[in-house]
């Protein structure tokens, strides 16, 4: 589904959408662009709340500024990645960075938002910033993964999550195949980012997501063309969830008050 975000950013939505509302532990996820912005057309995503859960920005071209109510600041580059736990909440804002929206270019990414259990809702909100350079690379002839969380191929990410998450980026060359253990009791998606395949016998392509039916400790995928694939997968939290935009607690009150704290400015405030 297309939409936009903040200040006129395109995004394909994977879920919710009236097909698929969400996938325990997992609650959204938004492609981002691809889409050529010229000199100065980009805006990107002014100050807003969180709380509740976590955002998995995921950037592959073009350049992100993060600024937050509690004064942590970054820069997103290709192939970077932040994990932010927002916990008890935070304001925060994704800006272009200036260099980038002034020349203009291609942006493209991905934001993948993971709910936290309860008893991780109101925790210190925190920061995980992992350069491109550092995320682990695993591959052989056919196959390359970036392990952004979990383990593949004899890789180890080094992003520690709350519950157990796996977040691979998998390119498999044309005709190639690819398992990658996962325990029986995750859920588990794939989402096209390119090309064509074929996942536990299901054919998908470019822009579509693949929820797995669970009957092993493994899922696969065979590539009909060249592709690349984000595999995601968690441990369900089995817990009520209550969301309300940027709010995602286990009971309306809860968002009720989260609402309240955001009002009377218990979130703080972006400094400029």
């Amino acid at each position: 589904m297309e939409t936009l975000e903040g200040e006129g950013v395109l995004v394909h939505r994977a879920f919710p959408t009236g097909a698929l509302r969400e996938l325990d532990p997992f609650l959204l996820l938004d492609e981002m662009g691809p889409r050529d912005f010229a000199p100065g057309e980009l805006h990107g995503i002014p100050d807003h709340p969180h709380r509740g859960f976590e955002t998995v920005t995921y950037l592959l071209e073009g350049s992100f500024e993060h600024r937050d109510s509690r004064g942590h600041a970054g820069r997103l580059g290709p192939g970077d990645v932040q994990w932010m736990t927002a916990g008890a909440g935070v304001v925060h804002s994704e800006m272009p960075a200036k260099d980038f929206a002034q020349a203009g270019g291609k942006l493209h990414g991905f934001q993948l938002w993971v709910n936290l259990p309860r008893r991780d809702k109101m925790m210190q909100p925190r920061y995980q910033e992992v350069p491109s350079s550092m995320i682990p690379v695993a591959q052989n002839d056919s196959v390359e993964v970036r392990v952004i969380a979990g383990e593949s191929l004899g890789a180890k990410a080094v992003i520690d999550t709350r519950t157990p998450i796996m977040y691979l980026h998998v390119t498999l060359k044309q005709g190639a195949k690819f398992e990658q253990a996962v325990p029986s009791d995750h859920n588990v998606f794939a989402y096209v980012v390119e090309g064509q395949g074929a996942f536990g016998g299901k054919e998908a392509g470019r822009g579509q997501v693949v929820v797995f039916g669970r009957d092993g400790d493994s899922v696969s995928m065979a590539a009909n063309t060249a592709m690349d694939v984000l595999l995601i997968g968690g441990v369900p939290l089995n817990e009520p969830v209550a969301r309300y935009g940027p709010f995602v607690m286990n009971a309306p009150e809860e968002i009720q008050q989260a609402i309240e704290d955001y009002r009377a400015g218990r979130m703080g405030a972006i400094k400029n």
